[in-house]
């Protein structure tokens, strides 16, 4: 059973689906936005390929009604290789990856996930700045292929009602982000661009 259908079964009802593509290299994602008893809930599945290799993620991150990660789930796929990644987080904002706790976590809100745009939503939406005012956050960082964990100090500016400036390692890369009404991201650049969405 996937993440999107255990999700589907404990989740109060799925409040947006949409389909993502890249255009810069040849990658889509189907995902959807949960709305549970007690939060949130993101999921869905990436198709995409690293040097050569395709590769199936699938994922499912669940916050608390303020849009604060408690709990993430990915599983990846490709080659023959299988990998999963398990992480959640207590009230006292500490990490574990089962029985042992991710010390350089401690005190991060929102978890970032490098093959997907879907967690942009959790600080836009947690952080519910005004038009021109900006914050910094600094988010648990999962990367690509290896499921490795990283610390990725990030900034994101208000710049209208529907366009955020994200920056990340200290302004090394920058993108304007455009969203929806509910925070979900519709365009990416260089990368991402949603080409269909659904509300349920």
């Amino acid at each position: 059973m996937t993440y999107l259908e255990l999700l589907s079964k404990s989740s109060r009802r799925c409040v947006r689906a949409w389909q993502w593509t890249r255009e810069d290299e040849p990658c889509g994602e189907y995902a959807e936005l949960h709305e549970l008893h007690d939060g949130w809930a993101l999921a869905g599945a990436v198709v995409l390929s690293r040097e050569g290799t395709p590769f199936l993620a699938e994922y499912a991150v669940e916050s608390d009604s303020r849009w604060r990660t408690r709990q993430v789930h990915v599983a990846l796929r490709g080659a023959g290789v299988s990998r999963t990644l398990d992480l959640r987080v207590d009230a006292e904002l500490r990490w574990w990856r089962g029985d042992e706790e991710v010390v350089q976590f401690a005190g991060c809100t929102d978890v970032d996930l490098a093959f997907s745009p879907s967690t942009n939503t959790l600080p836009i939406r947690r952080l519910s700045l005004e038009v021109g005012q900006g914050s910094d956050v600094v988010a648990a960082w999962v990367r690509m292929p290896d499921l490795s964990l990283e610390k990725l100090p990030q900034r994101y500016t208000r710049l209208s009602p529907t366009r955020y400036r994200y920056e990340s390692g200290g302004g090394r890369f920058t993108s304007e982000v455009e969203t929806d009404e509910l925070g979900l991201v519709t365009r990416y650049p260089p990368a991402w661009v949603r080409v269909s969405s659904a509300s349920r």
